[in-house]
């Protein structure tokens, strides 16, 4: 770290001795890293994020992409400041203590889970793990539920992403045209139009990958990070890349424990029955419209 961002990191936080503790990991396509940072008792995690300097040879898509990560780090710094504060114990994230966006590039100051109790981390969460990031999202998802418009919690917030997830499909035209399956591209659009359609709609987190919960030492709770792609949608579409890859019947009594604790955390006169009913019916719609994302990727 440089001499500068020292100064920030004391002026932002009163802490007369900050140091740095390690390097957590590299962001995706080097963009920068996370940092974890002594500030005298405590410690913190940093964000850093440094994009590659544009090349002149820069191709089309590379510059497409490009604008979407940088994109992405606006919606999630605009996520700490708005949103994370309104995040209880049960879809529980990491807080900002102080953020920039400088010339470039973004930093992110934010609370320790690992210091909070949550330093577990599961590549591939099975039983009550599983269940605990389920519990998760429908605590976030209820906690940010709007029906016709009209959000249940207060204004939605200004700064992310309209539709959120990072496989949205206005953001992936250059892998749809990759899908060498000419019924599943032309599936896509449909698709996402009965993704908007939906009635019921929330904030989702977009990147509800394993690698983005972290776990109490016992695993039965989780707390999340990695807030890039949250927007709006259904919440299924969450759950949907949680539970990619797993059997039908896994799949269904995981899905049946969401929508358990979904109803549990919505108002009690909240119209569950209609809610549950119209995921139900979106969740092979979400569960297809990320398979149209990765066969477009991975080619």
């Amino acid at each position: 770290m440089d001499v500068e961002l020292f100064t920030w990191l004391r002026e932002a936080t009163g802490a007369l001795d900050v140091t740095r503790d390690e390097t957590i990991q590299s962001l995706w396509s080097g963009y920068g890293e996370i940092t974890r940072v002594s500030l005298g008792s405590s410690t913190a995690v940093l964000k850093w994020v440094k994009p590659p300097r544009a090349a002149g040879d820069r191709s089309a898509s590379d510059a497409v992409s490009h604008a979407r990560k940088c994109r992405s780090y606006d919606v999630e710094l605009a996520f700490y400041r708005e949103v994370a504060p309104r995040c209880d114990e049960a879809c529980r994230t990491a807080q900002l203590l102080a953020g920039r966006k400088r010339e470039g590039e973004w930093l992110m100051l934010l609370t320790d889970l690992d210091a909070a109790g949550f330093a577990a981390r599961r590549s591939s969460p099975r039983g009550h793990e599983l269940l605990a990031c389920l519990d998760w999202l429908a605590a976030f998802h209820a906690r940010f539920m709007s029906t016709a418009g009209t959000p249940t919690d207060g204004a939605r917030p200004l700064g992310l992403w309209s539709i959120g997830t990072y496989w949205h499909l206005d953001t992936r035209r250059d892998e749809l045209a990759n899908i060498h399956d000419p019924k599943l591209r032309g599936l896509a659009d449909d698709l996402d139009r009965r993704l908007r359609a939906a009635r019921f709609q929330t904030l989702v987190h977009g990147d509800a990958k394993p690698d983005n919960f972290c776990f109490t030492s016992d695993g039965r709770r989780a707390a999340a990070v990695d807030f890039q792609y949250v927007g709006g949608g259904v919440g299924v579409s969450d759950v949907a890349y949680l539970l990619h890859g797993g059997g039908r019947a896994a799949q269904a009594n995981a899905l049946d424990h969401y929508f358990a604790r979904l109803r549990n955390a919505l108002p009690a006169d909240f119209e569950r029955d209609a809610l549950e009913e119209e995921w139900r019916g979106l969740y092979p719609v979400a569960s297809r419209d990320f398979e149209r994302f990765l066969a477009g990727w991975r080619r």
